[in-house]
């Protein structure tokens, strides 16, 4: 009998475990981030993926279909960490406007620094097409709608959308720059408390006080 396996090469007779469909996921994802990592988005096809990760071309497509899909499950792997993140710092954090806003800065900035130089080239992928841009603006409303819901209260009332959107211009610039070095992560936090502490102080001045 020939010997034909790895395993068997190298005297051992286990077989090797498959790795489950969500294991797979897990697996694909962390090479394609790594390969954006090394070799920018501009690289990433589901070819190219199915060869760093070791898989057959149907692997890849089976989960993603096309390089859209994958881009789009990057940034939803991305959001799901920072949600995660956030989530769990605001359970512990101090009820104020101060304390709310520190915890959504440094959760935002710190996951972006997590992801390193990666995050950006996803995100500016997924502006190239209209069904990508409609996939960051639903994630992103699910951001805004958060900071909805935690800092009105401070504001005396719903905030503007406007308000929201420039808080969250904010934050991509200040984590961008982090990023790239430009600034520290704690200047761009703290200007990040700034901004989100000014956006509910202009939005609680402009209420007018109900007539009697």
């Amino acid at each position: 009998m020939s010997i034909t396996s790895k395993d068997q090469k190298d005297g051992s007779s286990r077989p090797r475990r498959r790795l489950t469909r969500e294991e797979r996921l897990r697996q694909l994802l962390d090479v394609a981030w790594q390969l954006v990592s090394d070799e920018g988005t501009d690289a990433l096809t589901l070819g190219r993926l199915a060869e760093q990760a070791g898989v057959t071309k149907p692997v890849v497509y089976d989960h993603f279909a096309t390089r859209s899909g994958l881009l789009a499950a990057l940034y939803k792997d991305f959001d799901l960490r920072q949600t995660s993140i956030m989530d769990a710092a605001i359970q512990a954090s101090d009820p104020t406007l101060l304390g709310r806003a520190t915890v959504v800065a440094s959760s935002y900035i710190d996951c972006v620094l997590l992801q390193g130089r990666e995050i950006p080239g996803v995100i500016a992928a997924l502006a190239s097409t209209p069904e990508l841009e409609k996939i960051k603006r639903e994630y992103e409303a699910v951001f805004l709608n958060k900071c909805q819901e935690l800092f009105s209260p401070f504001a005396g009332g719903e905030l503007k959308l406007a308000s929201l959107h420039g808080m969250l211009g904010a934050a991509e610039a200040l984590s961008a720059a982090a990023v790239c070095g430009e600034i520290t992560a704690e200047q761009a936090k703290g200007e990040l408390v700034e901004v989100i502490t000014g956006m509910v102080a202009r939005n609680a001045r402009g209420r007018v006080p109900d007539q009697v």
